[in-house]
């Protein structure tokens, strides 16, 4: 072999290697949902931390999404399109560029990174239609487009996938947990991962998936179980909890996860799916309990209510792949427990699959718990005032919410 071919052959070994950074730095992403909670969320970050990156955030603004959930992202780095995924030759156009503002400054779309998404479970027990026509059609749309233009295609899901755990057991979902959904909206978006696997089977499709647990933070809609609470005690009404509140989610900051799909989106690995956690279970009825008594309010100030309809116990995430295998991802320690899990890790083709990599190992904790901690840990920090909890400040101080004391009515007490 010559020079220059062991050259290149070590070339394109190091840029697909994770060790040695992004293999894949898009220039122009279309962002579905971007006008929502977590897709806003993700276009902020971008803009903070990769400058030179161009979003085009295509959102249809139903009642979840607003257009100033945008303000402040720098005007060179957004476009915005006002439309729905399920708008074939609406989507086809933006990835061929006929939508661009200025074809010379604008470099052409190369990503999909895809939240759009029905995603309140309440409402999908109610009437599953959108659901089905959002987070399955609106999804396949979106994967015959990014077929076509041969584009790099992100799919943001659920932990809601694989149903639920027994309250009193150690395991947590993993990339192996069978799919066990348990409502229409759950369903739906198992639906939507196995056209994303088969689209990548089948046609070749650079495909990622990950799979997050409940996130909090700026932005998130009113009807989200941490702001409905917020909302509602500073609206004079008092709070409601389904059951005896003793379901467990694992709770992340949305920072966090946008940190997650962003290494994913860049070093992951095609074809496969990463869950993404950050160790920070807690059950409902903790988590209101804690909320109430940092808003001055009594611990015990609200209703029990029946539960929903085929409600989960517990979601809780492994996010050991995600976190062992993929670098750029890094955490910080934090005052609860940490969990280091070996791994035998998998190491990147020079297609861009993946092979088993022996040996890869590394200890980490999440910073998200930490951040979680700064507002529920009851114990550690019980002496801390309330200007000093960003979640639980004035209305005037929360635009993360997305909501007004307007919007609080009707109450009600879902997550």
């Amino acid at each position: 072999m010559s020079n220059s071919a062991q050259a290149s052959d070590s070339a394109n070994e190091a840029a697909n290697n994770p060790a040695n950074g992004p293999s894949f730095m898009p220039q122009h992403i279309l962002v579905t949902g971007g006008a929502g909670f977590i897709g806003a969320n993700f276009v902020h970050w971008v803009a903070r931390n990769h400058p030179q990156v161009h979003m085009t955030v295509l959102d249809a603004l139903t009642y979840a999404g607003k257009r100033e959930n945008l303000d402040g992202v720098p005007a060179a780095n957004l476009t915005f399109v006002h439309g729905n995924i399920c708008d074939a030759e609406l989507v086809e156009s933006l990835l061929s560029g006929l939508n661009q503002r200025s074809a010379a400054a604008v470099p052409p779309i190369d990503a999909i990174v895809h939240f759009a998404a029905e995603s309140h479970n309440d409402n999908s027990i109610l009437d599953a239609s959108p659901f089905l026509n959002t987070n399955v059609t609106g999804t396949y749309v979106l994967l015959e487009a990014a077929r076509r233009h041969d584009i790099r295609f992100h799919h943001i899901s659920t932990d809601e996938v694989y149903g639920d755990l027994a309250l009193d057991e150690q395991r947590k979902f993993t990339e192996l947990s069978p799919y066990k959904p348990s409502s229409p909206y759950s369903a739906s978006k198992a639906a939507s991962d196995h056209l994303v696997r088969a689209w990548h089977r089948t046609h070749g499709l650079k495909t990622t998936i990950s799979n997050c647990s409940n996130n909090y933070g700026p932005y998130q809609h009113v009807e989200k179980f941490i702001p409905r609470q917020i909302t509602n005690i500073l609206a004079g009404i008092r709070p409601k909890l389904y059951g005896q509140g003793l379901a467990v989610r694992d709770w992340i900051s949305v920072e966090d996860h946008c940190s997650a799909i962003w290494t994913i989106l860049t070093q992951g690995c095609i074809g496969e799916t990463y869950l993404v956690g950050a160790n920070g279970e807690y059950n409902n009825i903790d988590v209101l309990r804690m909320i109430l008594k940092l808003m001055g309010r009594d611990a015990n100030d609200f209703d029990h209510v029946n539960d929903r309809p085929g409600g989960d116990k517990r979601y809780a995430i492994d996010a050991t792949k995600l976190q062992t295998e993929l670098v750029g991802h890094q955490s910080t320690p934090t005052s609860r427990k940490v969990w280091p899990r070996p791994s035998t890790g998998t190491a990147r083709t020079k297609d861009g699959g993946c092979r088993i990599k022996p040996g890869l190992r590394r200890s980490t904790a999440n910073k998200g718990t930490d951040r979680l901690l700064n507002v529920f840990h009851s114990k550690e920090n019980e002496a801390l005032s309330t200007p000093t909890i960003p979640m639980v400040r004035s209305m005037e101080s929360l635009p993360g919410l997305g909501c007004s004391l307007s919007d609080a009515h009707p109450p009600m007490h879902a997550i």
